[in-house]
Parts: C-alpha cells; structure tokens; sequence
C-alpha cells in the first residue's frame, strides 16, 4: 500500500474496511479491524511478517508465564513458617520472573538490531580492520524487516515489561493483543501506544458515529493538506540542496534556507501522516495518542522534545530514563553528588547519564548512520547545557527582576530554539556526518543573503507561486496551532459553525488539495520519512 496518503489506502482500503465494519455484528467488528490490520500488513511486508508474527507470540506467551509465576508465588507463600521463608520464596519467583522478561526483551531487540544496524556496525568493523592493514572483511547479507518493526517491537517491550511490573494483566486473548500489535493506522508510522490505554477500545468496538466520522474526515483531509500542498512541495528544493551535492555552490544562506525548508518538509509530512493516522481511528470510535503539540511554540530544546514524537519520547522516558536514574548505582551516585554539588547540580550526573543514554537509543532509532548518531548527541549535548545552565539563570532572572513571560522575551527563546532545532535536521538530512559537517561548514563561513536577492533562490525547483502557496498553508497550520496554543479545539469550533460551514470548510480543504496540490511532473512526493525507522 505503501503510504496512509496514498489513493489506495483513501479511496480503496479505508472506505472499504469502514463500510465491512459498519454492517457486521458488534462481536464481530474487532476480527474485521484485525484482519484489515494483517492484510495491510502483508501488502507491505509479504513473508517477513513472520517477524511481527514471533514477537506477537513470544511476548503473549512470556506475559501469561510471567502472571503463573506471580500466582505460584502467592499460593506458595501461606506454607512458609517465618518471614525469612517468604522473603526466600519471593526472591526464587522474582528472579525466575526477570529471567523471562529479560530473555524475551533481549531477544526481540536484538532481532530489531540485526535486521536494522547489522549492515552498519559491520561495515564499521571492516573499515577498523582496513585502518590496521587487514584484509580480512567481514561479509553479511542485508537483510529484509517487517513495516513497522521499530514501532510493533517498542510497543511489545513495554506490554510485557508493564504485565511484568503488575500495571497491568497479561492478555489471554491472543487476536486482542495481535490487534494491539497490528492496529492498521499505527503499524507503518507510529505512535508509540500503549496497551493500556488502546487495546481495549480496539476490541470493545463500537458502531461509526456520526460525529467520530465527520471529525475523523476533518483530520484526514487537514492531514493530507499538510503533506500534499506543502511537505511535497518543498520536497523539490530540499532535494536539490541536500540528495544533489551542490551545496558546496551555495552560500551559507542557500544552506540555512534548506535546513529550514527541510524541517518544515519533515513536520508536515510526519504530522499530516498522524492526522491520517489519528483521524482513521477516529473513524471508528478509536482514541490514538497525540504524537505533536505545537512543537514550534517550544521554548527550549526540552520542551520541543515534550511536544514532538510525544509518544517516542514518553517510551524514552519511562522505560529507559526513569530505570536508569533510579537503579541502585544512580541512586547512590546522586547520594553522593548531592554532598559534593548542593541540592540544585546533586541529582545532575544521575540525569546526564540516563540522557546520555536515552539520546544514543534515540538516534540509533532513527536510523544506521553516523549522522543520526551525532544528531542524538546535539540534543543531548544541548539539553544537558540547558539543565546545567537553568539554576544559575533563574537565579539572575530573579536578582534583575527579569519577567520571563514578557512577549519579546518569549519570541526570543521560540525563534532561538526553532533555529537550534533547523541545524539538527540540517545533520539528520544529510548525506552522511561528514556532508553535514561541510554544510554546516558552509552555513558559518560563507553566510550571506545574497542568493535571496538576485533571484537564486526561484532556480532549485520553486517559484514565486509555490513559495506563496506555502507561505499561506503554514499560515493556516500556525493558526490552527495558535488556537490549540490558547486551548481552543479547532474542530469543536467548526462543529459549532452552520451546516453549510462546516461543509464548506471542509470542501475548500479538499479544493486546496485537489488544485494546489504537488503532484505531476516537475515534483517529488516523499515516501513515508519515518517508516524508514
């Protein structure tokens, strides 16, 4: 099927799977969701399910283990005779309990790892041997994974690890969980969900409303607005910076423009692509996570990163962060620096760690290459100088008197992190860590506005007019963003307008696409950016 934003997936897959659903029997409704969820599974991936298929099974099977463990436990803890004994009988079962979960967790990382990074460390460790004089190579096939493996297999790690901490009880329905694991709108881009909070309104169906459907059709067409009319557009110019090696033609403004384009490319494309995800669920009664919140009123790197990919950043937080920081060797770490650093910088090694973590995961998920490596340590490096930073300058702000929430100040801190923030997808778009180092090279020595004002910039793939039509789409998107900003819901206002309003709301939405949209020769639609994660 290849993309949510495809003809086939809108006019073909969706209305055919809403029409089955809607006419079958409530019991029935769960089994049509799940068997469209492996359908549009096989369509992208054929044979390599099997992989979505052994974690589904391994992680339902080692939950269920994991729960007998817990009832062994209990019924054998009325036969000790002393307090000793019960610590002896829980301590046996606690350590058969970590046992399974770290085997299985173990086993489906590593699976991920194989099939996503065993290209890259090999070719690594060629290049290491080559620099000592050898010969020797180590040769590996490439291997092929399942659409979504980076999504499915974080989602089954925290299932298992969430029935293994008591939040909450294994599944004993196998089609319930598979569907949790599958759920068609969330397999090939996220977000990150979590068991709890949709696998049961994925089975308890409901029939399609009217109001899930004409509020789901809002999302999806807002969501294709976004992607159609401005990601592909400026697709054209981002590509003939960044993929055509003429950067080095370029002045340092050419360049800054293009990490700018590119970083509004990649929020309408993966953002529009959740308005199609979330909308579809709408559709059918089903509540999916927000992954964005207006990440460009951010007014820290910190806070960009609680407001974009919600859920992978959640997932970070806690089960890498908070199980690091809290491990018994954090703990004693943060005992000790709060002794030597005072109560504000105490805790501060025990964090830089488990960012320091967090942010290698972060950008070993984005992909196998040197540059999605190094645009995790910028965060990470940025973050840890925001925390070291902060007590000393809430400390000046409060000697001077410095409001913090006076309006320029505010615009100031929004525009410094969204440029911090366009430098760090300069080096994730690139072709590799040494082509955005000579683009960013580039950007700080060559900077120059030149190529605004002697018309270069109308020569890489856009003209006057797609650079208005742009102009006035982000305008619309930061608008409805403003109003979210100021806790209106756009949607509830439009409900709330006439019929005939509403409609044509909606049908001008749907006009702007058909006319304005990228498509046909001269543009380059982009393939869905983060199933490639």
């Amino acid at each position: 099927m290849g993309s949510y934003i495809s003809i086939t997936y809108l006019l073909l897959f969706l209305p055919i799977v809403a029409i089955v659903f809607s006419i079958v029997p409530k019991k029935v409704k769960p089994f049509i969701l799940l068997a469209a969820s492996l359908v549009f599974m096989w369509t992208c991936s054929h044979r390599w399910m099997i992989y979505w298929a052994s974690t589904t099974l391994s992680v339902y099977l080692s939950a269920l283990l994991v729960e007998h463990l817990k009832k062994k436990c209990k019924a054998a803890l009325p036969d000790a005779e002393n307090r000793e004994q019960k610590k002896a009988i829980k301590k046996k079962f606690a350590r058969k309990q970590v046992a399974l979960v770290a085997v299985i967790i173990t086993a489906n990382i590593l699976l991920l790892a194989v099939l996503r990074y065993s290209q890259f460390f090999v070719a690594n460790f060629n290049n290491i041997l080559r620099l000592f004089g050898s010969e020797f190579q180590v040769a590996l096939p490439k291997f092929a994974a399942c659409i979504g493996i980076s999504f499915y297999t974080l989602q089954a790690v925290s299932y298992l690890h969430d029935v293994y901490k008591g939040k909450i009880e294994a599944d004993r329905n196998l089609g319930r969980l598979a569907l949790y694991m599958s759920f068609f709108p969330i397999i090939m881009e996220g977000p990150i969900c979590r068991y709890s909070d949709t696998a049961m309104s994925l089975w308890n169906c409901e029939r399609i409303k009217y109001k899930n459907f004409t509020f789901g059709m809002q999302r999806i067409a807002f969501g294709i607005l976004k992607k159609v009319v401005v990601a592909d557009r400026l697709n054209v110019m981002v590509t003939s910076i960044f993929r055509e090696y003429q950067y080095a033609g370029y002045d340092g403004g050419i360049i800054f423009l293009g990490a700018v384009l590119y970083t509004i490319e990649l929020y309408m494309e993966f953002s529009g692509t959740m308005d199609v995800v979330i909308g579809s669920g709408e559709i059918f009664g089903i509540k999916i996570p927000e992954n964005f919140r207006q990440p460009f009123f951010s007014k820290s790197i910190t806070e960009f990163w609680q407001r974009w990919h919600i859920t992978l950043g959640t997932w970070f937080k806690d089960y890498i962060f908070y199980p690091v920081t809290m491990s018994k060797p954090m703990k004693k770490l943060t005992k000790s620096a709060r002794k030597k650093l005072g109560r504000n910088y105490g805790p501060m090694p025990a964090s830089i760690i488990a960012f320091g973590l967090v942010w290698l995961c972060n950008g070993l998920w984005h992909g196998a290459g040197w540059e999605y490596l190094f645009f995790g340590f910028y965060h990470f490096v940025l973050i840890s100088l925001g925390s070291l930073i902060l007590p000393l300058s809430n400390s000046l702000f409060e000697k001077w008197h410095f409001d913090r929430n006076k309006l320029p100040y505010r615009i100031f801190t929004i525009i410094r992190t969204a440029i911090l923030v366009c430098i760090g997808e300069m080096f994730f778009n690139s072709r590799g860590l040494s082509e955005g180092m000579k683009m960013f090279k580039v950007l700080v020595t060559k900077f120059s506005f030149k190529s605004f004002f002697n018309g270069a910039i109308f020569t890489m793939g856009m003209d006057r007019f797609d650079y208005i039509i742009v102009l006035v789409v982000v305008a619309v998107v930061f608008a409805v963003g403003l109003m979210k900003e100021k806790g209106i819901s756009p949607r509830e206002w439009i409900s709330q307008r006439h019929i005939c309003i509403r409609w044509a709301i909606f049908f001008a939405m749907i006009l702007v696409i058909v006319i304005f949209g990228a498509y046909g020769t001269g543009y380059i639609p982009i393939d869905p950016i983060y199933a490639n994660f």
